[in-house]
Formats: structure tokens, sequence, C-alpha cells
């Protein structure tokens, strides 16, 4: 990497402002990098929450390394606008390396960059995003995601996931590592860990105590017959009923809450023993603990520990 790597943020009106402070905040503490904002005009960008950022004109391609485009709810409205698209279309041209945060990834959509390409973004988005781009590999549940030159990210907060990987790929992970300190944030996190919460994806008004309930029951068996018990239902009802409010299944939607109560046991980086772990989370053992997770985040239980106690450290 040269010396000084230049990347440019690329802003519109309603822009998610910690969709652009996330990533910036990365870089600029990592130091070894030139970063300015940039904007289809130069002067003050107002975000979504009403705050202004100053941005310079849009830049010519032999001006930066990296472009690096945020999401925000004027995003729909950005990918109107020809000058964004011929920018990032040019960009591509000269082989610079591109990045989106967020619904930005429907930027690049639109400029026709992610055609036949792997991408992320965030789940409030991904109904969206397949109607209007299904030529796109969209790797939903991808908290960030690299297809050659091409990087994406999921929501807000898995822009600074992206951030601190161009920065491990750029430098050195021990850099990215200490940087992620400084910030008070985990060094990494694996790309294939879920966006979102199981508890706040499966919630639904009719079975949200149910939900709860089950939450902080993982140790008991939480069979068909025991939650039917529970919502005062029969068996078969209570299962049609739990698949059509949430979308899943009663077994399901259990294997996926004791996997996120592993995975947040051994983001701690305080689990002793995968067995121990296994158990209180109803496992039974540590073998249907790794199938579960593998089969649900696509990682083993070690990879995330070993994570876990690194941020820990």
């Amino acid at each position: 990497m040269p010396a000084e790597h230049r990347i440019a943020l690329l802003i519109f009106p309603g822009f998610h402002l910690l969709d652009a402070a996330g990533p910036l905040s990365v870089f600029d503490e990592a130091g070894a990098y030139q970063l300015r904002v940039v904007a289809e005009q130069a002067g003050l960008v107002r975000s979504s929450a009403g705050v202004a950022w100053q941005a310079q004109a849009l830049p010519r391609t032999d001006s930066f390394d990296t472009l690096m485009v945020v999401g925000g709810r004027g995003v729909d409205a950005a990918c109107q606008r020809p000058a964004l698209l011929r920018l990032l279309q040019r960009a591509v041209a000269a082989h610079k390396r591109l990045a989106s945060v967020c619904s930005g990834s429907l930027l690049l959509a639109a400029a026709g960059l992610l055609n036949g390409r792997r991408a992320s973004t965030h789940w409030s988005r991904v109904e969206q995003f397949r109607r209007q781009h299904p030529q796109v590999q969209l790797e939903a549940n991808s908290l960030h995601v690299q297809d050659g030159q091409i990087w994406s990210s999921a929501g807000v907060s898995a822009g600074i996931d992206l951030a601190l990987a161009m920065l491990s790929r750029d430098r050195d992970a021990e850099l990215a590592r200490r940087v992620a300190q400084e910030l008070v944030v985990y060094y990494q996190r694996p790309g294939g860990q879920s966006q979102f919460s199981t508890l706040a994806a499966l919630q639904g008004e009719r079975f949200a105590a149910l939900l709860e309930r089950m939450r902080r029951s993982l140790r008991e068996p939480l069979s068909v017959e025991q939650l039917a018990d529970w919502a005062c239902m029969s068996p078969r009802h209570f299962s049609r009923a739990f698949s059509a409010e949430t979308g899943t299944t009663p077994a399901k939607a259990v294997e996926r809450l004791r996997v996120e109560a592993a995975r947040a046991a051994l983001a701690s980086g305080r689990v002793h023993s995968l067995q121990e772990l296994a158990r209180d989370c109803g496992f039974g053992d540590s073998e249907r603990l790794r199938r579960a997770m593998r089969r649900v985040l696509g990682v083993a239980p070690a990879q995330l520990r070993l994570l876990g106690e690194a941020a820990a450290e």
C-alpha cells in the first residue's frame, strides 16, 4: 500500500452519520490514510439526523485509491443521480477499490457494479435489494463481503468491521487490533455473523412473552409440547400459529436462540469449557453445539472463542 492511502468518502443528502463516522474513525486512528469527504456538490451536506458535514466536490479518479459509499434514508434519491453513478463506474474502470456501508450497496448496484457479484446490505433493505437487483448474489446475513475490488457491509456498525478488515489487509492485523482496542470495539467479528438479534427478528406481539420465556429457559427441553403448554394452545395449533407469526418453526427458533446465547458467551471471552457452555445453552453436549453454530452462523465455536479472548485482552 502507498505510504498514504487516499480514501474518498461519498455522502449525499440524508446520509446516515454513523455509516460515515464509524469507518472514518478507524482510518483516522490508524494514520497513514489521507481522508476526505466528497459529494455531488461542494459544501454542507445534511445528514438524516439534521447534522451537516462539509464536503468537497466529486473527485477525479486519479485522486483517490479507495472510494467508500455510505447509506441512509437518502440513498434511493442518490441512486437517481447520474453524476454519482458515473463516478462509481469510472472508479471501477480505473481499478480503484470500492466499498459500501449499509444501504450504500444499493448505489453500487444501481451503477451496475454488483451484477454477478456477492454483496451485503442492511437487513431492512434486503427485500428491496433483491427485487430491484436480482442479478446480485446478495448475502443477507453477512456483516461484510469482499468480491474482487468491491467490498460491501451490512448496517451501521458493520461499517466499522469492514474498515478494520480493510485496515488489516492494507497494513497488518496487529495495527487493526490496536485500533479496535482504542475505539473499544471488537477487533474482528466473522463476516458470516448474523446482522441482528434472533429475539428481535422473531418478535411478534402474539408470542413476545413466550419468546422471552424461551430465552430465559434455554436449559429446559423446550419441546413443541412444552411451548404449546406455555402458550395455552394445542401443539398442532401452536406450531401453525407460531410459524405464521414469526416466519420460522418452533424448533428452529429454539435453535437460533440457543446459538445466539452461545455466540454472546463466546464473544465475551469468558467461556472456560465448551461442554459447560453447551449445557447452559441447552445443547446437551459440545458436538451438538458445534453442529448448530456451523449450521446457523457458518463458523465453529473455536473461531468465536478465539475472537472473544482477543477482544477481552
